[in-house]
């Protein structure tokens, strides 16, 4: 039998930050997938350095899944990690299928990880106001991550 969670934050305050982190598992899942589609199948004259990053960001975005599955649990919730449950509430945009080229994965990850990002921003100071400071700090710590790999990527399209 299971025992009673002696967390003290207020049921409103659980009730909201798992509502936020629902989707954003989902689309963290999304985007962890799309950097090895990225990692797997891009081609050109800039493959080797691009194979290594979108590895490098797969292998990090793996930890953030991790934190905000663990962190819907520990709020008492339920870690919806399946593909098919993450494909179904993800919120961020599509990954375009047979992608090859390196600008076209670049311009495809930059994509879902703005758009990742700026979910993440509006939860931070979402989770802030209902009272739970550590599920803002959850977000805050990959929404600084995640502007770190927009910075990565979005680097490898200037000119």
């Amino acid at each position: 039998m299971p025992t009673q969670s002696l967390l003290d934050l207020k049921a409103p305050a659980r009730e909201h930050s798992l509502k936020a982190l629902a989707p954003i598992l989902a689309g963290a899942v999304d985007l962890m997938l799309s950097t090895k589609e990225a990692h797997w199948n891009v081609k050109g004259p800039r493959f080797i350095a691009l194979h290594e990053l979108f590895d490098k960001f797969h292998e990090e975005s793996e930890g953030w899944v991790d934190d905000l599955a663990e962190r819907i649990v520990q709020l008492g919730g339920h870690a919806h990690g399946t593909l098919k449950e993450a494909a179904q509430a993800s919120p961020l945009p599509a990954y375009p299928k047979g992608l090859r080229g390196e600008d076209d994965h670049l311009k495809a990850l930059t994509a879902q990880t703005a758009a990742l990002g700026a979910l993440m921003r509006s939860a931070i100071d979402a989770a802030a106001h209902a009272g739970d400071a550590d599920t803002a700090d959850v977000f805050t710590e990959i929404s600084r991550a995640l502007d770190k790999q927009l910075w990565f990527l979005e680097a490898h399209l200037q000119a």
